[in-house]
């Protein structure tokens, strides 16, 4: 009995348009490593691999994580390593991220609280400038 496997694939611009990204970005994440779709002639054919790479990818990028750092956990699981060596790398970028996001929310609010400060005080001149005029 011979069974022919079919696996979905996706052109460029179904993938750039599923995630909402440019097919410039995809050619990127291509060149960086990240993505590795057949190549038929010019035309590119992504398949489930890349998708879920994608899906991870926009969420790492979300996370704020640099395409090179991403690349590196991609690598990491395609290594040796695998899923154990991945999960501990990620759990330790995962730390350096909420340690600067830390200090970023702490810079946030202290800019937040001056724009507080300075908006009170506009206001403030600006009832003083009204009365004045009465």
């Amino acid at each position: 009995m011979n069974k022919e496997v079919n696996f979905k694939t996706y052109t460029i611009s179904e993938l750039a348009k599923a995630f909402d990204v440019t097919p410039r970005a995809l050619r990127l994440y291509e060149e960086s490593g990240i993505l590795g779709p057949k190549r038929e002639g010019n035309r590119r054919i992504y398949f489930e691999r890349d998708r879920v790479r994608l899906r991870l990818l926009l969420r790492g990028k979300r996370l704020g994580y640099s395409l090179a750092e991403i690349k590196e956990l991609f690598d990491v699981y395609d290594s040796n390593s695998g899923e154990e060596g991945q999960l501990r790398l990620l759990l330790e970028n995962m730390e350096d991220k909420k340690k600067k996001l830390e200090i970023q929310k702490v810079d946030v609010e202290a800019a937040l609280q001056e724009i507080e400060r300075i908006t009170k005080k506009a206001r403030k001149a600006l009832r003083e400038i009204a009365a004045a005029k009465k």
